[in-house]
């Protein structure tokens, strides 16, 4: 079940950012495509307004589900200056306090966006270009803070378990061979 939600994760993160930048491409090519005289006439009853407000939301979720993948994969922005002062045998409940922090943190957000998305659903409130209903969009808040307080958990778990932190090896990029990674074979 968790390899399926963390495939789901990486699939809509993908798509969103993959789908925003196509829509951002056409817009701009759009606009400028429109300024060329011979083109005008074919481009001008193309209405492409929709696409800023569009790619917002759809970054918004991405930011959102984004936040929670970076967590499971260890590359989350973590304040983490003091706990690296501490020996390496005292730093244990530290770990674990800012992980269950986190959870917290998140889980107090969600909640409260749980409660916005729940009385913006009683409004007929709509997204100005899309009209969209607006607690559709806003439902990001509660789905990425809740998968993001999971994150946290899931985390604190395998660091109460197994003693490791997912950790990320920012000079490794997913695809991309090295010379010295390549010569080691």
């Amino acid at each position: 079940m968790i390899r399926i939600l963390d495939r789901l994760e990486e699939i809509i993160i993908a798509t969103l950012m993959a789908a925003a930048t196509i829509i951002i491409f056409i817009a701009v090519a759009h606009r400028y495509g429109s300024g060329v005289g011979f083109l005008y006439p074919y481009l001008r009853n193309i209405h492409l307004g929709w696409a800023q407000e569009l790619c917002i939301y759809m970054f918004v979720w991405m930011a959102k589900f984004g936040a929670a993948y970076g967590v499971r994969q260890g590359i989350h922005v973590g304040v983490d200056v003091l706990v690296n002062m501490v020996p390496a045998e005292e730093r244990r409940p530290l770990v674990l306090m800012a992980l269950f922090s986190g959870a917290l943190f998140t889980f107090i957000i969600g909640s409260l966006g749980t409660y916005f998305v729940f009385h913006m659903a009683q409004t007929e409130q709509v997204s100005a270009d899309l009209e969209w209903p607006m607690w559709i969009i806003y439902l990001a808040i509660p789905l990425g803070s809740y998968l993001m307080c999971f994150r946290f958990l899931q985390v604190a778990y395998n660091y109460a378990r197994f003693g490791t932190l997912p950790a990320h090896d920012h000079s490794h990029v997913a695809g991309v061979e090295t010379e010295q990674a390549e010569a080691a074979r």
